[in-house]
């Protein structure tokens, strides 16, 4: 699990805002209680974030930084929210270490990763029944550290890496009513739900590319489906709190959602706010009137007056009193030369003995490898005549099948799979998308070992969740 940093105080930063092919970035200088803002940008990159060369992604990106005359290397980073993985546990009475280690294991359990290769935030909150939950985030470390290489590469230096709804919206005071955040971010739709002083809810909606004449992508009811879908799968308690829809940006797609909203607003009994514009009192320094929200903006602004998301992905590094012990430590280390040589000196004679032990052991067994074979071969012909004994491994034939029509990309994860009696498979697990299980199933289906193959459960959006079975043996004899 990562934990929250305290910012540092500062004067000055470089805020960026990520998508999978585009970058958003303003410099903000801090200075008697107000804010200049200079040298905004927001263009696409040549390459993809996550490419496979970090350093020429951050190349580029330095070209672009300098073409806008920015200077400054510290930089705080909103990362895309397509990257995020989450989960919803519900807390038992635990505190302390206890309850930290509750949530590791309902980690390990719940995404579809091992725990090595995530960074986990998590973020509390309660009911009005007092009923306790814990949101937890994930990204993928290759992801983060891809990204850090590429920061690298371009000369910066990331203070924060957070998510751009928990920057426009941090999660509110527990008195303070159920909020629902809406970003557009390129072909993605990022929904937040803030509740009992934490977030409830975070996941992503998929639009497809924008258009003039399609600012959502893809059909609008379609987007209403999904974002219905999503809020139906909170608790009741939670669901019914929701009361305001907070809409950001300026851009077409932003105005289109609000518009959305509105109409739907008497029957989800929703107060819709179009949020274009920082208020006056947002922040404790003094931002030029009219400037546009951005979620670049919102996370460097809350950097620089010390009111920290309280979602951080940034890697633990070592402090400066860490460094320096270790190196004390090395320097030590000639003083322990001689006991440490004796030591070796004592493994080396430990696998000497081992080693004339094993020539002991092998000779004996040459003595009687013979024999040895002869009733190797004998146990063959009995499994060879017995019809109630299977060599066949019908288990990891199907297991090679399955593994041969999951995607290699890792957009389709299986969680647990059963075989049971006569020839009957199931198998759970977790997709990126609806189209990613489509693929698999179709070719699971052109197995001529493969039949009858229904998909029993379907549930979420991005993750989506799913159960299918199968029956599986050799085609009849023609």
């Amino acid at each position: 699990m990562t934990t929250h940093r305290k910012p540092k105080s500062a004067t000055s930063v470089l805020a960026l805002a990520f998508g999978p092919s585009r970058v958003e970035g303003i410099e903000i200088r801090r200075s008697n209680g107000s804010v200049t803002l200079r040298h905004a940008f927001a263009q696409d990159l040549a390459l993809p974030l996550l490419g496979p060369e970090p350093e020429l992604v951050g190349r580029d990106l330095r070209k672009l930084l300098d073409t806008a005359g920015v200077r400054e290397r510290a930089c705080t980073v909103c990362l895309p929210s397509s990257w995020v993985l989450s989960l919803q546990v519900a807390l038992p009475p635990l505190q302390g270490a206890d309850l930290e280690s509750f949530l590791q294991l309902e980690a390990e359990r719940g995404f579809p990763y091992p725990p090595e290769d995530l960074l986990v935030a998590q973020s509390l909150f309660q009911t009005a029944a007092g009923a306790s939950f814990a949101e937890l985030l994930a990204v993928p470390r290759e992801s983060v550290h891809r990204l850090e290489a590429v920061l690298a590469a371009a000369r910066l230096r990331p203070l924060t890496l957070s998510l751009a709804t928990a920057a426009l919206h941090p999660p509110a005071d527990a008195r303070q009513e159920s909020a629902l955040t809406i970003l557009h971010e390129g072909s993605h739709v990022a929904l937040q739900v803030t509740h009992g002083g934490g977030i409830a809810l975070l996941r992503t909606i998929e639009v497809g590319d924008a258009s003039p004449d399609a600012p959502l992508g893809h059909d609008p009811e379609t987007f209403l489906r999904d974002l219905r879908i999503t809020l139906g799968q909170l608790p009741p308690e939670l669901r019914d709190a929701i009361r305001r829809a907070r809409v950001y940006g300026r851009d077409e797609p932003a105005r289109a959602i609000a518009d959305l909203l509105h109409r739907k607003a008497e029957a989800w009994n929703l107060r819709v706010e179009s949020v274009r514009d920082y208020a006056p009192a947002e922040f404790p320094v003094k931002v030029p009137t009219g400037t546009a929200v951005t979620p670049a903006l919102s996370l460097g602004l809350r950097h620089l007056t010390g009111t920290a998301t309280p979602i951080e992905f940034l890697p633990p590094r070592l402090s400066a009193w860490q460094r320096l012990r270790a190196r004390f430590a090395n320097r030590r280390l000639g003083w322990f030369g001689v006991p440490v040589a004796a030591a070796a000196a004592l493994v080396i004679a430990a696998f000497l003995i081992q080693q004339i032990q094993l020539w002991h052991w092998n000779n004996r067994w040459n003595a009687i490898a013979t024999q040895a074979q002869q009733l190797d071969q004998i146990q063959q012909n009995i499994r060879r005549f017995r019809p109630w004994f299977d060599e066949s491994q019908k288990s990891l034939s199907i297991l090679r099948r399955l593994t041969e029509a999951f995607p290699e990309d890792n957009s389709l994860s299986a969680k647990s799979f059963e075989l049971r009696p006569p020839a009957t498979i199931v198998c759970s697990g977790v997709a990126r998308d609806r189209q990613a299980l489509l693929q698999a199933l179709d070719k699971l289906r052109a197995s001529s070992q493969v039949s009858d193959l229904k998909v029993e459960q379907m549930r979420g959006k991005t993750p989506l969740e799913f159960t299918f079975h199968f029956q599986w043996g050799d085609p009849p004899a023609p």
